[in-house]
């Protein structure tokens, strides 16, 4: 009962404390430099009405980026989950690849595809003769599409999993009555799956308002911010501009925080149930010689997000100068030689697999112990620890890293600029991703197996050690996998929180991008896709592994 209240403390403390400090420093109206404040007020809010554009701007290619991801979810999910495409069940594995390719790497090819000044695109264009730029990515709409492109598959994953429950016989009824597929579609499938649509616009939606890596790349030529850029500018000027940022900060974790709770009273209500007591066989629609335009559309989706952005930045990354017109002589692997033979670039890969392996061993434990605490335990106030632990969900990583940045500058243990600062940081941030990947398989496992081993006289350790571990095996690997993928990637808590002699990759590639060559950065970014890669594959592999001897 101590190690469970002490380890629920530890996540109420990683969770609140910077929580708290971030709140603090949205109400200091004195000095902004003192900490802690000299005064308390409202001023710093009354004040965020000199930056309703930027509030505006983010609702804009929030509410693009949504449209255009629900788009694609809904899309994608019908083809794959109700019609006898060829090979569905291949492109739904192939889904999740925009996930590792990152926003970050996206936003750096589609940078070279569309920038108008020297985008691959525009070049062609000029050489046939056009004037101008054709095609410019530095704009909301192509902030927007960008990050639809990645979100887009989270979506998908939300919206399909609806269309999979759903009986069959309610489109085929309507077949048979003389509806087309078209009027089915509009009639029959649409509003049934309606709330699980809903639900997940409002989820991505909440996703949108806290992006940061496509925005600060693309947004950034134009000064055109959103709050989460225009955060990292305020508390990156000197002076620093902290109780501003805070305010805009924490404006944008109550919107999110809302949105996050409607998309919770969305799904809880369960308006879009079709699975009831009469058993069906969910089936593929024969959608005849359509299945093949249906295929060309999955190709373009995984070409457009996948297949162009890594080619794009593989192409650039073995050139001296980019270019949309290939030649031999241009060939190059300077940039490769130039990001290992850099200090900086090696200290910092070496910094983010280093994080990577700490957070997801130290994540496992710790989120580990968490589910079993909440799911199993019967420990009071275990909701509360829930709840606690899934907070972060609500809140954009760049904001979480600034109540962090103002809360560890004050903490007795000089701690700031440092690996472990990134460390509790990581481990922070990723709570609800470790404890919903955790918990999903300890809510399969029958609590009869651990009470025939405390009928038996075993302790509560002795329990976990010896049967709930065991049996978690296949949800601990999936998790620490996952964590070392999202730590490796990471990019909002660590650019903020980073020191000089505390770097870590995403963040050098942002700063690479802005203060030395495209190819370079290029190479940097390839760099570390490969690293993700790698961890992907390893993934697999595993998971096959535990499921082969899980047959057995």
């Amino acid at each position: 009962m101590t190690v469970s209240v002490l380890v629920g403390g530890l996540a109420a403390v990683l969770v609140l404390y910077p929580i708290a400090y971030l709140v603090q420093a949205s109400l200091s109206v004195g000095d902004p430099q003192a900490r802690p404040p000299e005064a308390y007020g409202l001023d710093n809010y009354a004040g965020l009405g000199r930056y309703a554009h930027i509030f505006g701007n983010t609702l804009l290619v929030a509410a693009l980026a949504t449209a255009l991801a629900v788009v694609v979810g809904f899309t994608m999910g019908w083809i794959l989950s109700r019609t006898n495409v060829p090979g569905r069940a291949a492109f739904e594995q192939l889904m999740a690849l925009p996930y590792y390719v990152t926003p970050l790497m996206g936003a750096l090819a589609w940078a070279l595809i569309a920038s108008p000044s020297s985008g691959f695109v525009n070049q062609i264009w000029r050489a046939l003769g056009g004037d101008g730029h054709l095609v410019d990515i530095n704009t909301p709409w192509g902030i927007a599409w960008v990050m639809a492109l990645f979100e887009g598959s989270v979506a998908f994953v939300m919206i399909g999993a609806v269309m999979k429950s759903m009986d069959p016989a309610m489109e085929e009824a309507s077949q048979v009555l003389g509806a087309g597929r078209a009027r089915t579609m509009l009639r029959i499938t649409l509003p049934l799956v309606l709330p699980g649509v809903l639900g997940a616009a409002v989820f991505v939606f909440a996703e949108m308002l806290g992006s940061f890596s496509a925005a600060l790349v693309l947004g950034l030529p134009n000064r055109f911010y959103v709050v989460t850029t225009a955060m990292y500018q305020l508390v990156s000027q000197y002076p620093p501009r902290f109780p501003t940022a805070a305010a805009m900060g924490v404006s944008l974790f109550a919107v999110m925080f809302a949105m996050v709770w409607i998309y919770r009273r969305i799904v809880s209500a369960g308006t879009y149930v079709t699975i009831t007591g009469k058993a069906f066989r969910p089936r593929a629609m024969d959608v005849g010689s359509l299945r093949w335009p249906f295929l060309g559309v999955c190709v373009a989706y995984l070409t457009v997000a996948v297949i162009l952005p890594v080619l794009t930045v593989t192409y650039a990354s073995f050139q001296h100068l980019t270019s949309a017109f290939p030649r031999a002589a241009n060939f190059t692997l300077v940039n490769y030689q130039t990001a290992l033979a850099l200090d900086a670039v090696r200290s910092a890969l070496g910094n983010s697999l280093l994080l990577g392996l700490a957070t997801a061993s130290v994540g496992v434990l710790l989120m580990g112990f968490l589910s079993w605490l909440i799911y199993r335990s019967r420990l009071p106030g275990a909701g509360v620890i829930e709840y606690l632990v899934m907070f972060p969900q609500a809140v954009p990583r760049l904001v979480f890293a600034f109540g962090m940045l103002w809360a560890w500058l004050i903490f007795p243990i000089p701690i700031y600029g440092t690996l472990w600062l990134l460390l509790i940081a990581y481990l922070t941030v990723f709570l609800p991703l470790g404890l919903r990947t955790i918990s999903g398989v300890i809510l399969q496992i029958d609590r009869s197996l651990e009470e025939s081993a405390q009928m038996c006289g075993a302790t509560w350790g002795y329990r976990l050690r010896t049967v709930t571990m065991p049996l978690l095996k296949p949800g601990l690997i999936a998790a620490w996998l996952l964590l070392f993928i999202a730590s490796v990637r990471e990019l909002g808590a660590s650019i903020l929180l980073m020191g000089p002699k505390a770097k870590v990759i995403t963040p050098a590639i942002v700063e690479s991008w802005f203060s030395t060559s495209t190819e370079l950065t290029a190479a940097m970014a390839l760099l570390q896709t490969l690293a993700v890669v790698a961890a992907l594959v390893l993934l697999f592999a595993v998971a096959r592994r535990a499921v082969q001897q899980g047959g057995e």
